[in-house]
């Protein structure tokens, strides 16, 4: 196989998680009784430009559909952040009613809405149909397409050049990176901004955060592969945040390398240089991290088999992809989680893809008093158990599998 980015060809292994399903393919009563596509889960390192990247299988369009069923509005954590952000770019770009925002990956408009609220004009680009329409819904003008270099000289036709571009956790979801990228240097004014959001890899790597490996991530991201092929499609980064968010996210500011004028903070260099330091760019950062992920499924297993023993009753909260990963690498079924819970109504009454356990409503929790119950996405840990609470007044404990298994009271 060759980059993505830079075309070389690929030999150093990251991670082979064996294959699985699509992790946001959930399955209708209807489907469980006929066969799942399942795709081999491989990740390779290019040591020409450090972009950590799946083996190709599976098509974008394939993972992307119309019932594509992830909807940013159901965590709190998440709308408090995208608000949040709304509020700083506003102050710190001078946005307002004469200004123009794009956002890439609008989904359900969990933060254009926010945009739109203080009467600044925004269009969202959403791909999925199922997200798309949750977000016109708001009163949200969106385009149902795949974002590119076609689309961003359309809309740049159709006068819609940006202001502000924001991408929040779609940089890893494209199988084209360049063609991606340079769209964003195409749609944005001379003085435009644009800000990514992704997960770190150096949080990934240090944390163990391998359940975030699943197809709809093509990529998995340094500062130092982004700042590399920014560079090659037209863009600069001139600052970078870190964010708790994902399990530790960074957000990155660039502009056009051709006309952009902001300065580069120190931030972009401090970062670069501890990625340096961590030994980023050597292939020794990548040994080992297949037996620690390993060692995390052999522990999630034989906690399950020694509940099962014990005639536990295990629940699961969270139909999340990093979830899927985790069961399906571990091979868990019904007969070791019995059910999931999840707060998106699009999510209940399917079955999870691959392990084909049940999705169901919150109400299951209080009628089963589950002995445990397993939080698959552990990034949002607190908001979870402060939301199940009432699960300690029968003696009902937490587990998280990810970094290491935790059972808490």
């Amino acid at each position: 196989m060759k980059c993505r980015h830079c075309h070389e060809t690929l030999n150093l292994s990251f991670i082979d998680l064996g294959s699985a399903p699509p992790s946001n393919a959930y399955l209708t009563p209807e489907q469980l009784h006929v066969p799942e596509k399942w795709f081999p889960l491989r990740v390779l390192v290019c040591t020409n430009c450090w972009l950590v990247q799946t083996e190709d299988f599976a098509n974008a369009t394939e993972l992307f559909d119309e019932n594509y069923a992830y909807f940013s509005s159901f965590s709190q954590t998440w709308l408090t952040h995208a608000e949040r952000y709304v509020t700083n770019a506003i102050d710190r770009f001078s946005l307002n009613s004469e200004s123009y925002v794009v956002e890439v990956a609008a989904n359900d408009g969990y933060l254009l809405q926010y945009f739109k609220s203080r009467d600044i004009p925004c269009l969202g680009i959403e791909p999925t149909k199922s997200t798309a329409n949750a977000a016109r819904e708001k009163g949200l003008e969106i385009v149902e397409k795949f974002f590119g270099v076609q689309l961003a000289r359309e809309l740049v036709e159709q006068g819609k050049q940006a202001d502000l571009m924001v991408a929040n956790n779609v940089l890893a979801h494209v199988p084209d990176i360049n063609v991606f990228l340079s769209g964003f240097a195409i749609l944005l004014k001379p003085q435009g901004v644009v800000t990514f959001e992704f997960p770190h890899l150096l949080k990934l790597v240090k944390e163990n955060q391998f359940d975030t490996i699943y197809h709809e991530h093509f990529s998995y991201l340094s500062l130092t592969a982004v700042k590399h092929i920014f560079a090659a499609n037209n863009l600069s980064i001139f600052d970078v945040e870190e964010h708790p968010t994902h399990g530790g996210s960074l957000r990155v500011f660039a502009q056009r390398s051709d006309s952009g004028s902001h300065s580069s903070t120190n931030r972009v260099s401090d970062l670069l240089h501890r990625e340096i330091q961590a030994g980023l760019l050597s292939a020794n950062f990548y040994s080992g991290f297949q037996k620690r992920a390993e060692r995390v499924k052999d522990d999630f297993l034989a906690f399950l088999l020694e509940a099962k023993r014990q005639k536990k009753v295990v629940a699961g909260y969270g139909a999340a992809a990093k979830g899927n990963t985790l069961l399906n690498y571990s091979g868990i079924r019904p007969d070791l989680l019995s059910f999931v819970v999840d707060r998106n109504p699009a999510k209940q009454g399917k079955f999870l893809p691959g392990s084909r356990i049940p999705i169901v409503a919150e109400e299951s929790i209080k009628k089963m008093r589950p002995d445990y119950v397993v939080v698959l996405p552990w990034n949002l840990k607190t908001e979870i158990v402060n939301q199940l609470d009432y699960v300690r007044a029968w003696g009902g404990q937490f587990v998280t599998a990810v970094p290491k298994l935790e059972v808490t009271s």
